[in-house]
């Protein structure tokens, strides 16, 4: 990696990812508190999400929407283009984008991924990637152990276990933004007599029905719902252990079901006490990174979060200038 002016930005993960251009411009993705002359915003996930919001953010408009959902004491974000940035479909959820930075004064180009998938699901385009010289990937399921079933046929055994179990309520768990609305679609699609979400899911449904064609179609479940056979109650992941998912067990003869890429490990299974899981996931899966990065083909590539250093070496096996962004490098020798 070579200083600005020789041809080659400096790409540095800090405070999110740092990408300095030839004109002394800082783009700066997916910050907590974003101060770069160019802030991204790549999705509304709560890891990728700003803390403290900036001025001005390179985003698309549903991804505004949800943020100021999902930050309500933050207040409104203003959203602005730059001529040197254009932002594609990432697949990944509602609203996420990747970006391609061209560099004005050496027509270098990168491409922040975020995080994507290029698997079509449900009201999602997956990702396109286009032509780039600097590919910054994400490497969440970066190991070769990490390949996910087919797509369609995932969906039609998650849809047959929730039309075999019909005569018992069941809670799914998912992230409130990406797996939760397509469980509630595929619990519909099983014939469930009613799906149910928590606050926090509907209030992120409504707002993807207002930019999106689509209806989920949910009801607002409550203190007071009474769950019966047939019922299919969507909840965020992080609610599985609480204390009123024991009562509506214990209450309701409940089965529960988890939704991650990480149900290709076992211990999945256990650590969240399911009675089933599945391998439904939002990201790319190892195959599908590498493909991404054949398809881009850059000069060189940095993987960053998850698995970083094991796709790194696969991929520099694969002839590929591969570096991994550790947090405040400032040189070559740093990594």
């Amino acid at each position: 990696m070579t200083e600005p002016g020789a041809g080659v930005g400096t790409v540095r993960l800090r405070d999110g990812v740092e990408i300095e251009l030839s004109d002394g411009r800082t783009v700066v993705a997916d910050a907590d508190r974003p101060r770069g002359d160019v802030n991204v915003l790549s999705h509304a996930h709560g890891d990728h999400l700003y803390d403290d919001p900036p001025e001005r953010v390179v985003c698309s408009a549903l991804t505004a929407a949800l943020a100021e959902a999902r930050r309500e004491e933050a207040g409104p974000l203003t959203r602005e283009s730059v001529p040197e940035i254009d932002l594609y479909e990432a697949g990944h959820v509602a609203g996420s984008r990747a970006v391609l930075i061209t560099d004005p004064g050496t027509d270098r180009r990168y491409c922040y991924t975020g995080d994507i998938s290029t698997r079509d699901r449900a009201y999602l385009s997956g990702f396109s990637p286009p032509d780039a010289d600097v590919l910054i990937i994400e490497a969440t399921y970066g190991r070769p152990e990490y390949v996910f079933p087919d797509q369609a046929d995932l969906e039609a055994e998650i849809t047959e276990w929730l039309a075999e179990t019909i005569d018992r309520p069941v809670l799914l768990f998912g992230y409130s933004l990406g797996r939760a609305q397509k469980l509630q679609l595929l619990a519909q699609r099983a014939g469930r007599s009613r799906v149910l979400v928590s606050k926090a899911i509907s209030r992120i449904n409504g707002v993807i029905e207002e930019y999106r064609d689509v209806s989920f179609d949910a009801e607002r479940s409550g203190p007071d719902t009474e769950l019966e056979a047939g019922d299919a109650l969507v909840l965020p992941t992080g609610t599985n252990n609480l204390a009123f998912v024991d009562a509506i067990l214990e209450e309701t003869g409940a089965l529960k079901a988890g939704f991650s890429g990480w149900a290709m490990n076992s211990a999945f299974k256990y650590r969240g006490d399911y009675d089933a899981t599945f391998t439904l996931s939002d990201h790319c899966d190892f195959a599908e990174l590498v493909e991404v990065v054949e398809t881009v083909d850059p000069e060189i590539v940095y993987t960053q979060h998850g698995f970083a250093d094991e796709l790194a070496t696969h991929l520099t096996g694969l002839g590929y200038e591969t570096r991994t962004l550790k947090r405040n490098q400032t040189a070559l020798g740093d990594f």
